[in-house]
């Protein structure tokens, strides 16, 4: 089980330079964790796609039901305790912290491309092209 943050939920379900990383990340744990907060953050996401003519309305909602599915029941609300604890030991934003705060209640890795995250929260963050690499060579 990892939690993973918006950023790559966004790169499994468009296209990008990271799809790839991505799908090898959910190759090797398909068993992905968030925030209830990874719904309205994807949700913007898809607005500016939507917004930008790259995707129809139409496509979104497709790709939005597909992401709560890979999502269903592996979802947590985050004590606001928790994320303010983290959020006042760091410079991340409250967003942010409440990835890191599940990560570490459930004493699982957070993969994020986040640079900020990886430098400030190196015991639990792991870097997509990281945890993608430990997948090419066999975890």
């Amino acid at each position: 089980m990892i939690v993973v943050d918006t950023n790559i939920i966004g790169y499994l379900y468009l296209t990008s330079e990271r799809s790839t990383q991505a799908e090898e990340a959910l190759l090797k744990d398909s068993h992905w964790t968030a925030p209830l907060l990874w719904r309205s953050e994807f949700r913007n996401v898809l607005a500016l796609y939507i917004r930008k003519k790259t995707i129809t309305l139409e496509d979104a909602n497709r790709i939005m039901e597909e992401a709560m599915i890979l999502m269903q029941g592996n979802e947590y609300e985050i004590a606001s305790l928790q994320v303010l604890s983290l959020v006042a030991m760091s410079t991340c934003s409250a967003y942010d912290c409440e990835f890191v705060a599940l990560a570490q209640d459930l004493n699982i890795p957070m993969i994020t491309v986040d640079k900020q995250i990886l430098a400030q929260f190196p015991d639990c963050a792991i870097a997509l092209d990281e945890y993608a690499r430990q997948t090419n060579s066999g975890g």
